[in-house]
Order: structure tokens, then sequence, then C-alpha cells
């Protein structure tokens, strides 16, 4: 037998107020244990949350931009080094 086997035969002989306070002390603990860590978010849950293309721009471009910028920075600073 299984502890939780076991807690449902004994839960069985309870009187019926016995029973109410122990789902009462049950519920808590389970609110206590659920309550200090919240599930994460699934991906599936904020789908389409954000409007495409977000901030206007498609990603694709936003990459290359972003790689355009950084080649010019690193293109200066090695200008400033010579």
């Amino acid at each position: 037998m299984t502890l939780y086997n076991d807690v449902l035969r004994q839960a069985d002989k309870l009187t019926s107020e016995e029973q109410l306070r122990l789902i009462t002390y049950l519920a808590e603990q389970a609110r206590k244990s659920v309550g200090s860590s919240p599930m994460p978010r699934r991906w599936h849950e904020i789908r389409g949350a954000a409007a495409y293309p977000l901030m206007d721009e498609d990603a694709q471009n936003w990459v290359s931009r972003t790689r355009e910028a950084s080649d010019t920075q690193r293109g200066q600073s090695w200008q400033n080094q010579e």
C-alpha cells in the first residue's frame, strides 16, 4: 500500500467534521505551495500577442541593419587605432 492509500483509508474513518478540517488543511497547504512558485508561461499562451511586424520593422531588416551598424562601428575603431 502506498502512503496515499493509507491516508484515504484513515480519512474514511474520520467524522464528517474531522474530514472537513482535513480538507481545509490540505487546501491551505496546496494553496501555499502553488502560490510560492508560479507556473511558467507557455509560448503558445502568448503567441500572437504582439502585432507583426513588431516595432514596424521586419526581423531580417533589423538583423541586417544592426550588423551593418556594428561593421561600421568596428571599421571606425580600426581606423582610429592606425
